[in-house]
């Protein structure tokens, strides 16, 4: 799998990817996060612009079947999106974005990966789990973290358990750590 930045044309693509990758929540009685919009053309965009919005492809020149956009909150490279094409699923192409912002956020001298999902969705929390992703508790929340966790609520997520979570990065680049390499 070639992870790249994505290219201004690539984005509504993007949001292909996404209504896809939400279409597994509606078998969970999660419709509504099913339903839910992908990200706007211009939040990709200032995502992109940024620097901060990668794709994965078969090969540099194929569209994309995944993609991940993030932001820096609080010390940390925060994960806002990470989604994979159900027909990309299971392939590994999640675990290769992580490790791409995971790389990033070190090249930036971000001390870790944060991200907010479902708590119970088997592809979700107990998925980070497994790539080294810790739940944080009350105390351990930043800020921004709180804000972002705020903002869902007010978007109608709460209505299934969320937990906010942590996986470390390496301080030096080829380092074994909680994230894949």
């Amino acid at each position: 799998m070639h992870i790249r930045p994505a290219a201004s044309g690539e984005l509504p693509a993007l949001q292909d990817i996404e209504r896809a990758a939400g279409e597994p929540f509606r078998d969970l009685g999660m419709p509504d996060v099913a339903d839910d919009e992908p990200p706007a053309l211009d939040v990709l965009e200032r995502h992109r612009r940024a620097g901060r919005c990668w794709v994965a492809a078969e090969t540099p020149g194929d569209l994309p079947v995944a993609y991940l956009i993030a932001e820096p909150v609080d010390g940390a490279l925060h994960v806002e999106q990470v989604s994979v094409h159900p027909r990309a699923a299971r392939c590994g192409v999640g675990r290769a974005l992580l490790a791409h912002a995971a790389e990033h956020a070190r090249a930036q001298g971000l001390t870790a990966l944060t991200l907010t999902t479902f708590a119970d969705v088997p592809w979700n929390a107990p998925y980070y789990a497994r790539l080294g992703f810790r739940p944080l508790a009350g105390p351990e929340l930043t800020p921004g973290l709180r804000r972002i966790r705020a903002e869902e609520a007010g978007h109608g997520l709460d209505r299934w358990p969320r937990v906010c979570m942590r996986a470390d990065v390496p301080r030096t680049a080829g380092t074994s750590g909680t994230l894949p390499g």
